[in-house]
């Protein structure tokens, strides 16, 4: 794709239409037509004909489709924001329909795992780097796309979609990745960083779910500003050991897509991992949780990944081994709450100097 590229008649393809991806795709309207992927022919029809979806107006010039094909035929830059349990799938279908030349920037904040045949995840004691990819990862794996990059950050969807201002970054090993994805996206509200750490960032925008999760019980129970300033500063230690042993780099996790992220989240009823929190302490089971909503908190998810490769390789993660015992073991949020101020911790900082 040369320079001139974003001049020309081509528009922008944007692969799921929930909440973040409609946003995005409001976003990128700004600059440029934009084919929105919708799974739902229902959906793809009432944005079309009602110019909305889930009570949010779509730009006139975002045209939702059905056809993956149309997509990687009609754009040479996509915005794959599809929930990760779906990731790898989705890809494997789009695969076949890409050439080198497209540029993937995926706004998934999950991760994607392969086990050996016909096991599940709870039959695992750990696992390792090898079995858990991030999103780029995935791309890299199933297609030919090189040029590939994330979007992350504090990135709630209904503030983007009132207009709020907020930032993102675009991760990605490729300058020319992180320029197109500023041009393409930033507006006087909406500020775009760069960062050439993919992994670092994607990790960060994955794990701090957890912490997400951990601040919306916190407020279940009717606790303060003085235990959530504990948790984010203990959730960030957290978040670097586990991203360092599973690539990342500490810088990623200091920045927007990482502490800003973070702190978004940790503060949010918006956030979906927010909510989950908050309803399991007030006694609501993880089913329970599930079936009342239509969209995935990544977050779950990851407690169960996350937990299972600090075992793996031995990091101290007690945020993470509580939550998942609060999800999978049945542990109530005050159990766990015991068990995190019982926890022995002698240093504040001790990521710093290693």
């Amino acid at each position: 794709m040369n320079s001139t590229s974003l001049s020309d008649s081509k528009p922008v393809g944007v692969i799921g239409a929930g909440n973040f991806g409609s946003a995005v795709a409001n976003l990128l309207a700004r600059h440029k037509p934009v084919l929105l992927y919708a799974r739902d022919v229902d959906v793809v029809n009432r944005i079309n004909t009602k110019r909305d979806n889930r009570g949010h107006k779509i730009q006139e010039n975002v045209t939702a489709i059905n056809s993956l094909s149309q997509i990687a035929e009609e754009c040479d830059v996509i915005f794959p924001i599809i929930p990760s349990a779906h990731f790898r799938s989705v890809i494997q279908k789009l695969s076949p329909h890409l050439h080198p030349y497209h540029i993937l920037i995926h706004g998934t904040k999950g991760f994607d795992i392969t086990l050996p045949r016909k096991a599940t995840i709870d039959e695992m004691d750990n696992l390792n780097r090898q079995q858990v990819k991030t999103m780029s990862e995935v791309i890299r794996e199933e297609s030919v796309v090189v040029r590939v990059g994330c979007l992350a950050g504090p990135n709630l969807s209904k503030e983007l979609a009132a207009g709020h201002p907020t930032a993102t970054v675009i991760a990605s090993p490729f300058n020319e990745v992180i320029e197109l994805g500023k041009k393409l996206l930033r507006n006087d509200r909406f500020q775009v960083y760069g960062n050439n750490d993919l992994t670092g960032v994607e990790l960060a925008g994955v794990l701090k779910n957890i912490i997400a999760i951990a601040s919306g019980a916190l407020s279940g129970l009717g606790y303060g500003d003085n235990a959530k300033g504990l948790l984010i500063s203990r959730g960030v230690v957290e978040m670097i050991y586990l991203g360092r042993a599973l690539g990342g780099n500490t810088k990623a996790f200091l920045g927007v897509a990482g502490i800003g992220d973070l702190v978004t989240t940790c503060n949010s009823s918006l956030s979906r991992n927010f909510q989950v929190g908050h309803q399991l302490a007030q006694g609501k089971t993880l089913q329970d949780i599930l079936a009342s909503t239509d969209e995935i908190a990544e977050g779950i998810n990851t407690v169960r990944i996350a937990k299972k490769c600090a075992d793996f390789y031995k990091v101290k993660a007690p945020i993470t081994n509580a939550l998942y015992r609060v999800l999978f073991e049945k542990l109530t949020v005050k159990q766990a709450l015991e068990y995190l101020m019982r926890y022995p911790l002698n240093v504040d900082i001790d990521f710093l100097d290693k």
